[in-house]
């Protein structure tokens, strides 16, 4: 089953269609589905979400800007980038465009390149926020898993024999402060916030803390510490 992006093709113009078909599918990396018009596209989109949509303004019984009302107000669909193309290109027919809620629109005619420009900038953001997205479910994750880890050793605390280390670690004044953020559970952008420094600097100085311990993880790490007397947190 191919994991091409899929995009939603709705024009009553079947050339256009043809065309922009055409074009977008030439290099096999996308897949378009088309929708001569809305009510075809709303039959559609019960059973496929694509990952953008393209749509005609001017159509015939339900026009495009219906068509976009439904589709934010309908939970599983709201977030879609959605492109408009129209025959209609005055600026104040782009401003109700984007005042309705579009997130591109494209005055016929229009170069495909343009489009096809727009179709993989909208992907590509999709990616990056899906990255983010994940990685800040596991950094809560983390987190979770560090505060787990304190309130254990905190109940077993009379019976926790803090072993020295057995090589000296020295950390720098700024290395402690990241290590004791760390320790109480804060992710690298909350740490950054913290110390007014960047997210970048904040991933360098844990990194450099994971060296010197020679942990792997921040939960290790943490471990780690406390049982080194490292941090207090």
């Amino acid at each position: 089953m191919s994991n091409s992006p899929v995009i939603l093709l709705v024009d009553d113009e079947p050339s256009v269609c043809d065309s922009i078909q055409a074009y977008l599918e030439y290099n096999g990396d996308l897949i378009v589905k088309i929708a001569n018009n809305a009510k075809e596209a709303w039959k559609l989109l019960e059973t496929t979400i694509p990952d953008i949509i393209i749509s005609d303004v001017m159509m015939p019984e339900i026009d495009g800007y219906q068509f976009l009302e439904r589709i934010r107000h309908n939970n599983r669909l709201q977030t879609i980038p959605l492109i408009f193309l129209t025959a209609r290109g005055m600026t104040a027919d782009r401003i109700k465009g984007y005042n309705a809620g579009c997130d591109a629109y494209l005055p016929k005619p229009f170069d495909p390149e343009e489009l096809e420009a727009i179709v993989k900038s909208f992907l590509e953001r999709r990616k990056i926020n899906e990255k983010i997205g994940n990685n800040s479910v596991k950094l809560e994750e983390i987190a979770q898993e560090i505060k787990g880890l304190k309130e254990q050793l905190g109940q077993q605390k009379t019976h926790l024999t803090v072993i020295p280390p057995s090589i000296k670690i020295d950390l720098t004044p700024r290395e402690k402060s990241v290590l004791d953020l760390v320790a109480e559970g804060l992710m690298n952008k909350e740490i950054a916030a913290r110390l007014n420094t960047s997210v970048r600097n904040v991933e360098k100085y844990v990194s450099r803390l994971f060296g010197k311990t020679e942990t792997n993880s921040r939960t290790e790490l943490v471990r780690f510490a406390l049982k080194h007397g490292l941090t207090q947190y």
